[in-house]
């Protein structure tokens, strides 16, 4: 543990790790420093000099506080604490002028900015402006940049900060930005003239301390004081990505991050970030009835007489349901009760075919088995990596960003990928494209594994969605045990989801029961005339043709693939229209809340489930969202914690022991785009901008 030292700030002592800035060591004492290229998370530039201070004892003239730490300030005569100040003459003029040169090029067009009223250089300049400018020469104008479709530029404003130079470099990896020329002349580029080939582009919104950089889709939109602010959680992909959704009225206006340190830390995808104009886009907002082979609208009621009179003639075993991805754990619960009220045991919830949460005997797995149990930000401890089967970069592109975040830290950090060969933003060492890879084990990277103190093995859908499955779980788990990855201590195995809603659905049991049909079963069932129902809750990701010859109920909130086979649509709510439960990848359970109500006629999906339950004199126990809770506490415990995460026991591979052997087939890509792979995506017409090669897609790397 390091030793603290003693200082003074504006008189005052405290006790400070000696490894802080100066301008940390302020902070802790209470003295607000102002800024604009200093951020917490990219390295110190120094650009600005805003935050000048003075240091007693030191050179007669202001400090750069983000430059300098508390190791280097010498102590007084006889070892008093080294003093600083925040508040003298010296330190106001200083600032003073600062702010006047910083103004100097500065536009004054606050009335039309995007970033008025959270513009960092607006509220700095009433704290410590002057009411007048000693510049008398004409002012400069930078030509704008092409940044993408996602982001706006307006370069005369842009003070040179670097922030989003430094962001592009060491967050996002990409070397498209930088800073040219010197002087006046001095400018931010994208040199090429092309869009920033990250997943990450915009953040650099949010770092942007000026009015530079803002969102293209949100321009002159909305003032932030207009908008209701509501905090929930992002249901994009499987990290569970804190966010905060502005909305005027029911119109969503944008999607910002917040911090959680854990799991997304303060930085927000593309996809989460840009996706809101597709939550009014192609919704379902009535019931629907396909009649002659044409969708009519409907009343609830008669809707639901059409299922009843559908169900009641059916046999139990010739029923099935299926959850796709987008489905709060809520959902979930009350479909798995309602199927088990009619006594049909063909339920899933893993439409991308998976075998994983169950062991080949059918059997439940551990859940440590299907999760990432040591934890999103236990990547920043791992010394040596194994991907297996996924591409982190557009699966989850905030747990990439760790994996590169921890690169940059150790420099000697091992990465190795079993699968496609992609460009992840940092080092890493191709194994080979398939399991054999996995199974021999013949490339010298397995050594540096085993010799590794944290080693860490990620397994991806396109590793545990094939017919080896089973056999590659338990190889990967063999291997896990062999390098140490399963102890006590340390956590290093764990499965990257995709899907926000699969690991709550996994916990709650909503798999095959005995003698059940597992996905592709019942969509085979259902050509084959086994399956005669089919309750489609929110599956749009998966070949649903086979369902043509079903009768398909299909509740969802977008006309996508679902309900272009339904005969009986239900409008259901989207995400920010629905409190619900959903368990991350890691197994942490969050909360998202109800941004606005749903379009039209939609309904809370549970609540729609607990109508139709009633209407087939089946009526699920419970009446209100809490009661719905306490028994999915009651089903899988996991939900009565509310962001944490437990390791729980490690997985075995002897128990994902099969009969079939490894696949020599490669692994394969999970998604085709990385815009599109969602109904609410593949509405927005932001991403569809995008996915139309606006923005370049990450290349593919020669094998090694």
């Amino acid at each position: 543990m390091t030793e603290l030292r003693t200082i003074k700030v504006n008189g005052r002592e405290i006790d400070v790790d000696p490894r802080l800035t100066l301008l940390q060591a302020c902070e802790e004492a209470g003295e607000e420093i102002p800024r604009f290229c200093y951020h917490e998370r990219l390295s110190v530039a120094g650009n600005c000099r805003m935050c000048l201070i003075e240091v007693k004892g030191g050179p007669p003239k202001p400090v750069a506080s983000c430059a300098q730490n508390v190791r280097d300030l010498r102590p007084g005569p006889d070892g008093a604490p080294p003093e600083l100040f925040t508040n003298t003459p010296m330190v106001k003029k200083a600032r003073e002028g600062v702010m006047e040169f910083l103004l100097i090029n500065h536009p004054l067009d606050c009335p039309i900015c995007d970033q008025g009223g959270e513009c960092d250089l607006q509220d700095q300049a009433v704290a410590y402006g002057r009411d007048g400018s000693r510049f008398e020469e004409n002012k400069r104008a930078v030509e704008e940049k092409y940044m993408g479709p996602l982001i706006k530029t307006i370069m005369t404003r842009c003070i040179q900060c670097t922030r989003c130079v430094r962001f592009a470099t060491e967050v996002a990896g990409v070397d498209d930005l930088g800073l040219v020329n010197r002087g006046e002349n001095a400018e931010i580029t994208t040199y090429l003239e092309k869009a920033v080939d990250s997943e990450l582009t915009g953040n650099l919104i949010d770092i942007c301390p000026v009015g530079a950089l803002t969102s293209k889709p949100y321009a002159f939109n909305a003032r932030p004081w207009e908008l209701k602010k509501t905090e929930t959680i992002d249901v994009m992909d499987a990290v569970g990505s804190n966010i905060r959704v502005d909305v005027r009225g029911r119109q969503v206006m944008r999607i910002l991050p917040r911090v959680h340190y854990d799991v997304n830390e303060e930085w927000l995808a593309d996809k989460s970030r840009f996706i809101w104009d597709g939550l009014a886009k192609r919704r379902l907002d009535r019931p629907y009835i396909r009649e002659a082979g044409k969708l009519r609208a409907a009343s609830w009621e008669e809707a639901f007489g059409v299922i009843a009179a559908r169900l009641e003639s059916a046999q139990a075993d010739k029923v099935a349901a299926i959850a796709g991805d987008l489905v709060s754990a809520e959902a979930v619960k009350a479909l798995k009760d309602l199927m088990a009220a009619i006594g049909t045991p063909h339920t899933d919830c893993r439409q991308d075919g998976g075998s994983y949460g169950q062991l080949p005997n059918g059997e439940r797995a551990p859940r440590s088995s299907y999760t990432l149990a040591g934890g999103i930000a236990s990547i920043d401890e791992a010394d040596a990596i194994l991907f297996i089967g996924t591409n982190p970069r557009i699966e989850a592109p905030l747990v990439n960003a760790r994996v590169r975040k921890n690169w940059l830290a150790k420099m000697d950090l091992h990465v190795g990928v079993i699968g496609e060969n992609r460009d992840l933003s940092y080092e890493t060492v191709h194994l080979g494209a398939s399991s054999d890879a996995l199974k021999n084990r013949d490339h010298a990277f397995f050594e540096t594994l085993k010799e590794a103190e944290r080693p860490l093995i990620i397994l991806g859908a396109g590793a545990l969605t094939r017919g080896d499955g089973d056999a590659v779980m338990a190889e990967a788990l063999k291997l896990a045990e062999e390098v140490g990855a399963l102890g006590t201590d340390w956590r290093g195995f764990g499965v990257l989801h995709n899907a926000a809603g699969r690991v709550g659905a996994l916990d709650l049991g909503f798999l095959p029961g005995e003698n059940g049909k597992s996905f592709n079963d019942i969509l085979a069932g259902a050509k084959a005339g086994e399956i005669e129902i089919v309750y489609n809750l929110g599956c749009d990701e998966a070949d649903l043709s086979g369902l043509q010859d079903a009768f398909v109920i299909y509740q969802g909130h977008h006309g996508d693939a679902g309900a272009k086979v339904a005969d009986v649509i239900l409008p259901g709510a989207a995400y920010t229209e629905q409190p619900g439960l959903y368990a991350n990848t890691e197994g942490r359970v969050q909360i998202a809340n109800r941004v606005y109500f749903p379009f039209g006629e939609a309904k809370d999906d549970w609540a729609i489930l607990r109508a139709l339950s009633e209407r087939l004199g089946k009526t699920l126990p419970y009446d209100d969202l809490f009661a719905l809770r306490q028994a999915m506490i009651d089903d899988a415990p996991s939900f009565g914690s509310i962001d944490t995460i437990d390791a729980g026991e490690a997985p075995s591979a002897s128990a994902f022991a099969a009969e079939g052997s490894l696949d020599a087939v490669p692994f394969g890509a999970v998604f085709d785009s990385y815009y599109l792979t969602n109904p609410v995506a593949r509405a927005s017409d932001i991403m569809q901008e995008c996915a139309e090669g606006k923005k370049p897609t990450q290349p593919m790397l020669a094998a090694e």
